[in-house]
């Protein structure tokens, strides 16, 4: 009896790990990644020394994707409002949020050194978020 409960405690424990690396038992149509990187960038519009928009909304975001086609090919950007307090000062900038994924935090970094030359910026504000990329087809 003990010999019956022990092979069938391996082959749960093999059949659990089958189920948790490699999803054998879930067939979603789904091509998934290998935990990546997603990186955040948050790019202020306004210059760093007079705090004026150095574009307009539109010209501003022409710039963003003009910079992000040329380092990566693609993106995905999200208009925004940021703000902040500064003494007794209450400001306000049109701010892009950019998110990219595929991709290293040395490519982001070269990326973030173009906005920050052609956003006249003390810096961008960069996150990376670990996370699980899906390329989800549908049922099949």
């Amino acid at each position: 009896m003990t010999n019956k409960l022990s092979i069938a405690a391996i082959v749960l424990s093999i059949a659990a790990l089958a189920v948790s690396l490699f999803g054998i038992f879930r067939d979603t149509g789904a091509v998934r990644e290998p935990e990546d990187v997603q990186y955040v960038l948050y790019l202020g519009t306004n210059h760093k020394d007079t705090n004026q928009p150095v574009f307009t909304p539109e010209e501003a975001k022409h710039q963003a994707e003009n910079i992000l086609l040329d380092h990566f090919g693609g993106y995905t950007i999200q208009e925004a409002q940021g703000g902040w307090i500064d003494g007794a000062n209450i400001y306000t900038e049109y701010t892009l949020v950019i998110y990219l994924s595929d991709t290293s935090a040395a490519q982001v970094h070269a990326a973030a050194d173009e906005m920050i030359d052609v956003f006249c910026q003390s810096s961008v504000l960069i996150q990376e978020n670990k996370t699980n990329t899906e390329f989800y087809a549908g049922k099949q």
